[in-house]
């Protein structure tokens, strides 16, 4: 069921699940184009590009090849897969700009749910037009919700605590990291940390920190142990998908600023944690 295109971002934000068991049929002709064509329109806030394609078992071409997700997808026949070089900023962008994806397909009452380590990368790369610098990082099956949820998926929700969320003094700071920030502080931008707090992440880890100053918005990647087990680091894409949830909340409530990578010096910057771009208010 399709959502009220003109909604709020705020609105899809708060609206969109993580969907892991659908009805078994291909995305439609329809969907698809729409899909496409707004993934034509998408630009990310690094000059990195991200390779997305959508791709469908039930094409014959794909006949030969087995795209395994281990069990945690039911139902799912269409897929986007992104490819990018493997280097911070391109994952950086792909969370941003797959995440902006997402939520249009939320909009469009397509069901999606990130996939980073539950799905056959070698079979996956044999259907994607990736060329030898790029990798395949992340899966994100695409289609109509089943009407009721896999045992699976509800177990998986259950072990991941996907519904919960860190609060909000626990990830966001103010002037320095002995600071905590909370709502009262926050001024108009308090919408904008809220939506980056109900942003999903791998494995629900909610990796971001954000330290909050007089003009700015610095935010930092709080690393945990095992993300980048696999190559490259999963968890920067996380922080993209943070950004976009910040950059778009900030743009609807028409509050102006730019990304920047310069940083000023930050005092008391906890172990294992990396700055990664700042905000500045125009």
């Amino acid at each position: 069921m399709s959502i009220d295109l003109s909604k709020s971002i705020i609105d899809v934000i708060k609206y969109r699940t993580s969907i892991r068991t659908y009805d078994n049929n291909s995305l439609s002709k329809e969907l698809k184009n729409k899909l496409e064509n707004h993934i034509g329109s998408v630009a990310g806030p690094f000059d990195e590009n991200v390779n997305l394609q959508i791709i469908d078992k039930d094409d014959k071409s794909n006949e030969s090849v087995k795209l395994g997700t281990y069990g945690v997808i039911k139902g799912g026949k269409s897929f986007i897969l992104a490819a990018i070089k493997n280097n911070s900023e391109a994952l950086l962008n792909l969370g941003y700009i797959l995440e902006d994806v997402i939520l249009y397909a939320t909009k469009l009452g397509v069901g999606t749910v990130w996939l980073g380590g539950t799905f056959n990368r070698g079979e996956f790369a044999k259907v994607a037009n990736i060329t030898d610098n790029e990798i395949l990082p992340i899966v994100v099956p695409i289609g109509i919700p089943a009407e009721k949820r896999s045992i699976t998926e509800k177990m998986m929700r259950f072990v991941s605590g996907g519904q919960k969320r860190k609060n909000f003094n626990e990830i966001f700071f103010y002037e320095n990291f002995e600071k905590s920030l909370d709502e009262t502080k926050a001024g108009d931008y308090v919408k904008a940390l809220e939506m980056v707090r109900l942003a999903p992440s791998a494995s629900n880890k909610q990796p971001w920190r954000i330290l909050m100053t007089s003009d700015s918005f610095y935010f930092f990647l709080s690393h945990a142990k095992g993300y980048q087990s696999m190559g490259f680091d999963m968890q920067k894409i996380d922080i993209g998908i943070a950004m976009y949830h910040f950059e778009a909340t900030a743009k609807e409530l028409n509050l102006k600023g730019h990304w920047t990578k310069e940083k000023e010096n930050i005092n008391s910057v906890p172990a294992e944690t990396e700055f990664i771009i700042r905000w500045i208010k125009d």
